[in-house]
Order: structure tokens, then sequence, then C-alpha cells
């Protein structure tokens, strides 16, 4: 005997056909996604923040992340490694300090001892993406996400003054 009252566990949410979406996300194949880029000093600390969509490129916005930053070396990883960021960082008097890509031409020379030291940006996105909210990206909207990265920041300061 067939219930007619009862509802279908399957179907579509109410909002499924909804365009509305929260902004500083931009859909693609895999969903709605960000990307956090750091620039941080010798101590490992946080010095620029910049938020994007997931999709964009690592390379695109190195230089926005690290011009009018006096720096020695720019260390970054193979992402980076492109002429016009080598070229940008040799104009400013900063030493660039990135592995060649596998499939550059031309290989070039790195200081690898130097690079090692690249752990404490990473280090930072650990201590980062520690936080919850920040991980799972619970903030609804890019500026609210922003400045939770920066109230993190801050905490991750404090924590190392004390």
């Amino acid at each position: 005997m067939a219930d007619d009252r009862r509802q279908p566990h399957q179907g579509t949410s109410p909002r499924s056909g909804s365009k509305r979406r929260q902004s500083g996300y931009v859909q693609d194949k895999r969903g709605l996604n960000t990307k956090i880029h750091l620039a941080v000093d010798a101590h490992g600390m946080p010095v620029r923040i910049l938020i994007t969509e997931g999709t964009r490129a690592d390379c695109k916005e190195a230089v926005h992340l690290i011009e009018g930053i006096s720096a020695e070396t720019l260390l970054a990883d193979r992402g980076y490694d492109t002429n016009d960021i080598l070229s940008y960082a040799v104009s400013a008097g900063v030493e660039p300090v990135i592995p060649p890509k596998k499939n550059r031409k031309e290989q070039r020379g790195y200081d690898k001892y130097l690079y090692k030291l690249r752990r404490l940006a990473e280090n930072c996105f650990l201590s980062l993406k520690r936080w919850r909210g920040i991980a799972a990206r619970y903030a609804k909207t890019s500026d609210a996400f922003i400045a939770t990265v920066h109230i993190r920041c801050i905490a991750i300061w404090a924590a190392m003054r004390a």
C-alpha cells in the first residue's frame, strides 16, 4: 500500500536553480573554491595577502604580491618560474631563488640551501589552515574571508611574540 503523504528522499533542493552566488567565488568544473596567496618575511610572518579564485594560476599574482616589498631574495616554488617574475625580481634588485620547471629548455641554477628556507612560507600556510574557519572557507564573502585570514595572522604574530 503506497502512502501518498510520504515525501521522497531524493530530489532537488528548492534553491538548486538559484543563480545567486557568494562574492569571491567562481564556479568551475570542480565547484566553488578560492586560493590564498601569501608573501612572508624572514620570520615566516605574512606581509601581504591576496585572495583569488581557485582556477587562477599562482604565477599571475606573483608580481602583484611582491611589488613594493623590499627584500634580498625571492624564495618561491616551481610554479613561479616564469620569465616575467624572474625579470621583475632582477629589476627590483632581488635575487630570485626559484627552481626551474622541468620543461624549461635552458635549466638555470639556484641556491638549494636558501631554497630550503621556503619552509617558513609553508609553515605559515599550515598555521593558517589549522583554523577550521579558513580551511573550510566558512566566510560568506571574500571580504569576510580576507578579514578572517588577517585575524588569524595577527593571532599567529601575537603567539610568536609571547
